[in-house]
Order: C-alpha cells, then sequence, then structure tokens
C-alpha cells in the first residue's frame, strides 16, 4: 500500500507568508492533480503556541536566522509562522484536501522544534504518524510538499529509519535553499530514497 505525505502546505510557508519558501506556490496544482492515485492521503501542519522557542522574536538579543543551543540541539531562529489559529497557519485555500484523511500537528511544544512529520527534533516525542501508517498497511511513502531541505528532508529520513520505502516528488517540493537541497538530495539517494517527477506517477 502507498501513501503521499503532503507536508505543510499553509499560508505561512507560501509567497507573502512569514516564511515562504521561494515559489511554493507552485507545488499546489502537481500535488492536486495526484492525490488520486495513492491509497492513503495524509497532510503536516506546522502549529506553533506564540511563545515557541524557535521563534526569534522570543529571545533577547537575538534575530532571524541567528542559531542557537536549545535543549542540546542546534536551532535556527525563525520568524514568527504557523501560529496556532492564525490565518498563516491554514492550509491554502487552493489545496484539495478531499482526499487526506487525516491531519499531524507538529510544533506544539514551545521547547524544541519539529520538522519532521513523524518525530519532534530531539526524537523525544512522536506524532503518531508511523502507527498510523503501519495500522493502515503503508509500506512506500510518497513525499510531496514544503520545504524540501527541512520538513520535507527530515520526514523523509525518519521514514526512512521506521523501514519505509521512500520516493521524493521532486517537482511537487520547493526547499529554502536549493543548494542545501542538492546536498540532501544526494545523501537520501544513498539511503535508497528514490526520486521521481509527478508524470512517473500520472
Amino acid at each position: 500500500m502507498i501513501a503521499l505525505l503532503i507536508v505543510d502546505i499553509q499560508y505561512d510557508f507560501l509567497p507573502g507568508g512569514a516564511l515562504s519558501v521561494p515559489n511554493g506556490n507552485e507545488v499546489i496544482p502537481i500535488i492536486n492533480q495526484i492525490q488520486d492515485k495513492f491509497d492513503l492521503v495524509v497532510a503536516t501542519q506546522d502549529w506553533h503556541p506564540n511563545n515557541h522557542k524557535s521563534f526569534a522574536s522570543n529571545h533577547t538579543n537575538k534575530k532571524i536566522f541567528d542559531k542557537i543551543i536549545l535543549n542540546g540541539i542546534e536551532q535556527i531562529l525563525w520568524p514568527n509562522h504557523c501560529v496556532q489559529e492564525s490565518l498563516g497557519a491554514n492550509f491554502h485555500k487552493d489545496l484539495s484536501t478531499r482526499k487526506i484523511e487525516a491531519i499531524f500537528r507538529k510544533g506544539m511544544d514551545p521547547g524544541i522544534d519539529s520538522y519532521s512529520a513523524f518525530f519532534d527534533n530531539g526524537h523525544n516525542k512522536a506524532t503518531g504518524l508511523v502507527s498510523y501508517f503501519k495500522g493502515r498497511n503503508i509500506d512506500k511513502i510518497f513525499i510531496a510538499g514544503l520545504a524540501g531541505d527541512f520538513c520535507v528532508y527530515y520526514s523523509a529520513k525518519d521514514a526512512l529509519y521506521e523501514g519505509f520505502k521512500v520516493v521524493i516528488i521532486e517537482d511537487a517540493i520547493r526547499s529554502i535553499d536549493n543548494n542545501n537541497y542538492l546536498l540532501i538530495k544526494k545523501e537520501l539517494v544513498q539511503r535508497d530514497t528514490k526520486i521521481i517527477t509527478s508524470n512517473e506517477i500520472i
């Protein structure tokens, strides 16, 4: 059984948002087009409290994109984004949610960031997605969404660690830093991640 994991298609990660991924809006029609090809479709949603420690605004004398150590882990300080119940945290209105059976929210603990769809960055708390997929007999996960060099990447790594086959739909992701994504892509391919385009699904 195969699943499509749609990562963080939220206003704050799209052009005009607080932490916009360049050309992030381009993935939406692709994701809409491919959803019917999967046995299961799920989505993630960044869902931060206002006092989240990954926000630069919650640290004295720190600015956006500074790095700190947070609970023993290097943390990039981000602009406030995807704050719970804000417009920026909503899925984009053009994203089709008809096929999405479950939404997994992440980043709710103010003391640790959560890039992956499966665990927080310290692997202290699971979102429940591993059990959900296994309960639905999913063995292969196709990943699309934002951003390729952060939440997509960490989700792919954790999926591999949990024993799933992983496929990145490359034209259905966009990255904050494309050079960083190219390095990540090499790592994922070496770990048996398959990289495809949506045309190979359609």
